[in-house]
């Protein structure tokens, strides 16, 4: 039986602590160059919803990065409910959490940097969903833009593998939040649609 604790918890290489203690070395491939996947799910009423459906789509992007996170799906379902379970106490009764999984590749050795470990960095955290922060745009819908930037064509990078370069997202919701008032989103303009079948994927508001 693990003790409740007053924060959320995230699982870090291997230890469960506190998230304000959970420390990602400046040389991270992910902070350096986005080189990294995650997967997200969440809760509805303080149930996880489908999580085994969520890490398998990790671990296809995992295989499509050729990243190997040291132990499979099985493990990562177990500890994924894990942490979530540490935390459900903290949820309201009205809320509920994202739950995600975030993979590096790891921190490039360098002389002298004093660091225990350069595998792979892998976090698996929760974060309240912003149900209450989101409510207006549900009761008043959601202005949408379509901005000048388009996503990376499929031919260059798969638009199914979840990685953690999303700059190209940035720039588009950063530019449709600016011309709405913080109350759009944007409609990303892509060659393909992730099903190959559309010229336009409209993409939710803010996030």
């Amino acid at each position: 039986m693990h003790t409740r604790a007053n924060e959320r918890v995230a699982w870090f290489n291997g230890e469960f602590m506190p998230e304000s203690e959970v420390r990602i070395p400046f040389r991270d491939s992910s902070w350096v160059y986005g080189d990294g996947a995650f997967d997200m799910t969440r809760s509805f009423n303080h149930r996880l919803f489908k999580v085994k459906e969520h890490v398998d789509r990790l671990y296809r992007s995992l295989k499509y990065l050729r990243i190997d996170p040291g132990f499979g799906p099985e493990r990562m379902c177990a500890l994924t409910e894990e942490v979530f379970e540490r935390n459900r106490h903290l949820l309201g009764p009205d809320d509920d959490y994202w739950i995600g999984q975030r993979i590096s590749r790891g921190v490039k050795d360098v002389p002298g940097d004093n660091l225990d470990h350069h595998g792979p960095n892998v976090v698996l955290e929760c974060a309240p969903l912003p149900l209450k922060q989101r409510a207006k745009l549900f009761k008043d819908g959601i202005r949408v833009v379509i901005p000048s930037h388009r996503r990376v064509p499929p031919d260059s990078l798969t638009p199914r593998a979840k990685a953690h370069n999303y700059l190209n997202h940035c720039c588009q919701s950063g530019g449709a939040e600016h011309r709405s008032g913080g109350l759009g989103g944007a409609a990303r303009r892509e060659r393909q649609s992730l099903r190959g079948h559309g010229v336009e994927h409209l993409h939710g508001a803010r996030r």
